[in-house]
């Protein structure tokens, strides 16, 4: 696990701990040092939850990279929130294709693609870049069907594609209500991937490159914790070879 700079607001810290308002300098936590506990698993129902507190940013993150998968796991919202976004809706997210070293986003994720995980915005894309790294580093470069003229959002009925650049709204919306469990789901296959939120196609992200325009088609998985008080359950990762029917059937990839 890797945790960033606690905000000033956090208490019981250990002595010297640098603490900011600004996430995004001064010195991160970093790995495997699980202060306050951010990161554990409870028991509910009699199965093991992982349970975030969201009290500083950070993240779990897989040792190994992964590609050609079918990633699921059922989610919920907590009740907590935390600076800085007590004024902000409640925030997570799934990365994948996680590259470079750790912190290069905000001190706290890796340069990646994100299935986001935020109130009112289940399975919303992010690329996400290196903007902490010395030198910066560019975000990944994806096209997502959509003209983006009035709001970035992805149409699954667009004949134009556009570059996948900061935050793509999903095609629609599937929340459950707070405190109830949301199955969310990423599909991968090479460079392409498809984001499902309660077993509807959300995202469609395609041809994903790197910064430096090389072909992005595995990476470690980060899940994060982002000042929001969240549970995850039941995750499995399941190797496939090629998108299930339904998907094929449902989805134009770009020929």
């Amino acid at each position: 696990m890797w945790l960033s700079i606690p905000h000033s607001s956090v208490t019981d810290l250990p002595e010297g701990t640098y603490q900011s308002d600004k996430m995004n300098s001064g010195e991160p936590i970093g790995l495997n040092n699980n202060l306050k506990n951010v990161f554990s698993i409870i028991e509910e129902n009699g199965e093991p939850v992982l349970k975030i507190t969201g009290e500083i940013f950070g993240c779990i993150s897989s040792k190994a990279s992964y590609s050609n998968y079918h990633l699921s796991v059922l989610f919920k919202w907590g009740d907590k929130k935390w600076e800085p976004r007590l004024d902000k809706k409640r925030d997570s997210g799934i990365l994948y294709h996680c590259y470079g070293p750790h912190g290069r986003f905000w001190n706290t994720w890796k340069t990646c693609l994100e299935y986001q995980v935020q109130e009112s915005d289940l399975g919303d894309f992010i690329p996400l870049g290196g903007n902490s790294a010395k030198p910066k580093v560019g975000s990944p470069i994806t096209d997502i069907r959509g003209g983006f003229k009035e709001e970035k959002r992805f149409d699954p009925n667009s004949e134009v594609y556009s570059e996948g650049k900061g935050y793509i709204h999903a095609a629609s919306e599937h929340d459950k209500p707070h405190g109830e469990w949301n199955l969310l789901e990423i599909y991968v296959i090479g460079n392409n991937a498809v984001h499902l939120v309660n077993g509807e196609i959300v995202m469609v992200v395609e041809n994903a490159r790197k910064h430096d325009g090389t072909i992005l088609n595995e990476g470690e998985i980060q899940i994060q914790s982002e000042a929001a008080e969240c549970y995850y359950k039941q995750l499995t990762l399941t190797p496939i070879k090629k998108f299930p029917k339904f998907i094929s059937k449902n989805v134009r990839f770009k020929e």
